[in-house]
């Protein structure tokens, strides 16, 4: 009979197993705060400074949680366009396509090139539409030129011709876009201020010069479809010494052509050129 006391004592210290101290955290109830609790409270045995060094920084671990919530934002030009538009693959296609038709004309870019040993040749049919070129020899002409309707016609060309160089050189300086072969300019591109590639600045010239001799000018058949290739080969000639693209070459033809309505609309009268040819021979006997 004695022993019917302590079996019962131990039934309930088993069931009481859970009231030891090592086991009081699991009679507490669940909050939103317990994984706070768990790194504020001090474990049994734990001295009493350094449970409070845990407790007090608070501050790294609140910044912490919020750079894992909030997610870190790629640039605009790391992240990948997932449904891009069709006007965007469309001009992909198109530029994609230039430039590998552009580099494949080029065949006279260098010595080495396939057509390396007419590069001189192409060279001189290309210098023939250069701004220096035309501009000089406009002037020499109206300097020996003695009738009222050549010098009229002489000056609203040279107009023309300096409209171009400034609008092209304008243009170039804005897009800034480069040659498929990335060539450095000449000294004489510097000069007219052809250094980049969009637009085509001998196309353009071309096409207005060509454009603006074929209305003023009265020409055979043959040296009118003679003008006419001449213009086009001159811009295609900066294609296969591989300065520039296909389509800076078509704008560039479509440019000149603008480039001579808008001088068309602004003709200078015989008057007027006389006034602009009298005021350029006083500023040049005042050198003398």
């Amino acid at each position: 009979m004695p022993a019917i006391p302590s079996s019962r004592s131990r039934t309930r210290d088993r069931n009481n197993v859970l009231s030891r101290p090592e086991f009081m955290s699991l009679n507490q109830p669940l909050w939103s705060g317990n994984s706070e609790s768990r790194g504020n409270s001090r474990r049994p045995g734990q001295p009493k400074h350094q449970a409070s060094q845990l407790c007090d920084p608070q501050e790294p671990t609140d910044s912490a949680n919020k750079d894992r919530k909030e997610p870190t934002k790629l640039p605009e030009e790391d992240c990948i366009q997932l449904n891009p538009s069709f006007k965007g693959i469309a001009m992909s296609s198109l530029l994609a396509i230039d430039i590998c038709l552009s580099k494949r004309l080029g065949v006279c870019a260098y010595t080495s090139s396939s057509w390396g040993t007419v590069r001189s040749m192409v060279t001189l049919l290309a210098f023939t539409g250069h701004g220096i070129t035309w501009i000089i020899g406009t002037i020499v002409c109206l300097t020996r030129s003695n009738t009222l309707a050549g010098q009229e016609v002489l000056v609203n060309l040279l107009l023309a011709l300096l409209l171009d160089v400034m609008t092209v050189a304008g243009v170039q300086k804005l897009i800034k876009r480069k040659g498929p072969w990335e060539m450095s300019p000449g000294f004489l591109d510097y000069c007219v201020m052809d250094v980049y590639s969009f637009p085509a600045a001998h196309a353009s010239r071309a096409a207005m010069v060509s454009k603006f001799l074929l209305s003023h000018l009265v020409l055979a058949v043959p040296l009118r479809i003679l003008l006419v290739l001449w213009a086009f080969l001159v811009g295609m000639s900066r294609v296969l010494l591989g300065r520039h693209h296909l389509t800076d070459m078509v704008c560039g033809f479509a440019l000149g052509l603008l480039h001579f309505s808008l001088v068309e609309t602004v003709w200078l009268s015989s008057s007027a050129c006389q006034t602009l040819i009298s005021i350029g021979t006083l500023s040049w006997s005042s050198f003398y």
